[in-house]
């Protein structure tokens, strides 16, 4: 297409003067670098699936011949970039080909709630239905905000108008896709990269000095390391400056009692355990700097729910899981506005409605409200 235009463009405008030579070399050099661009892209795209990052997590209703070779087509493509998280029963249904007790997640009276609790993108319908039970599962779906397929030789006329997409080689109709913003995706992505730089960068002698105080001040790791649950569930190590005393996490049963949170949370405004140092990097957040790093691998954003431990999400009803959808963050909502509010119903609240009003503009403004907060020292 580009040869074209550019050749079209040099035809009306009489540009003899310009040789065909390098008319020729140019096509050439777009075709290679647009060529090795989505080799680079492609590459580093399916590397992020291996690792199980960024994939779409599904569940397929149906234990029939249809969902196996459906199960086995994502499976075997790991490309694709989906992950399989078991088949959901289908009433009345029988086949010989059945699915192990592990596969078998649920049935289709707990489709939804296996959907939430397993971060589901997309459910596959795989085997027939009645069209009542396909438009209520559909307005459902809409409810849930996860996208909704069938195979093509069930859907009853249900999507005459709707186009046949193939998953690999495998054939779906798109019942209902939700709307994704790629693009502003894209940006808060390349925000979280530069920010993340810049700190680092600009910061590297604040570094230095807290490692060196952290060191001096009590017997231990500069670092503290630990499992944070992300995005869709996925397990990380979430990397901060150490604020306690090195056996901080064998002495915290000794303390349950005074804890000042209620619910979930777990915070004590003069925890015994925090070191000298710890107190004052917990007041102006500086412990949180090396999460910065975290944001580089893509493990967590700038702006974001704070990542829970793995304790917390244990005790999390299913309308608490909302939060884990979205990328972590170093700073939130929650942080700006109800940083000192004990009450757990708020802290969801808050990461919520961070969640249904995302924008780029609302995580410069978080991020601008941050810096204010930091600096008047209302850390804990």
């Amino acid at each position: 297409t580009s040869g074209l235009l550019l050749t079209g463009a040099l035809y009306l405008l009489h540009a003899a003067d310009i040789p065909r030579t390098i008319v020729l070399v140019t096509l050439v050099l777009v075709v290679i670098s647009l060529s090795l661009r989505r080799l680079i892209y492609r590459t580093l795209l399916y590397r992020r699936f291996e690792r199980g990052t960024d994939t779409r997590n599904v569940l397929i209703v149906g234990t029939g011949p249809e969902a196996h070779a459906l199960r086995h087509h994502l499976e075997s493509i790991r490309h694709l970039g989906y992950t399989f998280k078991g088949y959901i029963e289908f009433p009345g249904s029988t086949s010989r080909f059945a699915a192990t007790s592990g596969d078998v997640v649920g049935s289709l009276d707990t489709l939804f709630q296996h959907a939430r609790k397993q971060f589901v993108d997309e459910i596959f319908f795989t085997t027939p239905c009645e069209r009542g039970i396909m438009h209520d599962v559909l307005e459902k779906a809409r409810h849930h905000g996860v996208d909704l397929r069938v195979v093509p030789d069930m859907y009853d006329g249900l999507a005459w108008n709707s186009p046949i997409e193939y998953i690999g080689q495998f054939p779906t109709i798109p019942l209902h896709c939700g709307h994704v913003p790629e693009m502003a995706l894209v940006a808060k992505r390349v925000l979280d990269i530069f920010l993340s730089l810049m700190t680092l960068v600009v910061l590297s002698p604040v570094f230095l000095a807290i490692a060196i105080a952290v060191k001096l001040d009590s017997r231990g790791p500069v670092f503290y390391s630990s499992e944070r649950i992300g995005k869709k569930g996925r397990v990380f190590r979430c990397t901060k400056f150490r604020t306690m005393v090195r056996d901080a996490e064998r002495r915290r049963a000794d303390i349950m009692h005074m804890n000042e949170r209620d619910g979930v949370l777990f915070k004590i405004t003069n925890d015994p355990r925090i070191t000298k140092v710890g107190q004052f990097l917990r007041k102006y957040s500086l412990d949180e700097l090396p999460q910065f790093f975290n944001v580089l691998r893509g493990d967590m954003s700038v702006v974001g729910p704070r990542p829970p431990i793995a304790s917390e999400v244990r005790e999390y009803k299913l309308s608490h899981l909302r939060r884990l959808d979205v990328m972590p963050g170093i700073t939130g909502l929650w942080q700006v506005q109800g940083r000192q509010d004990p009450s757990f119903d708020s802290y969801i609240s808050l990461d919520v409605s961070y969640i249904d009003n995302w924008s780029v503009w609302l995580d410069i403004k978080i991020i601008l409200r941050t810096i204010t907060v930091v600096f008047a020292g209302t850390g804990s």
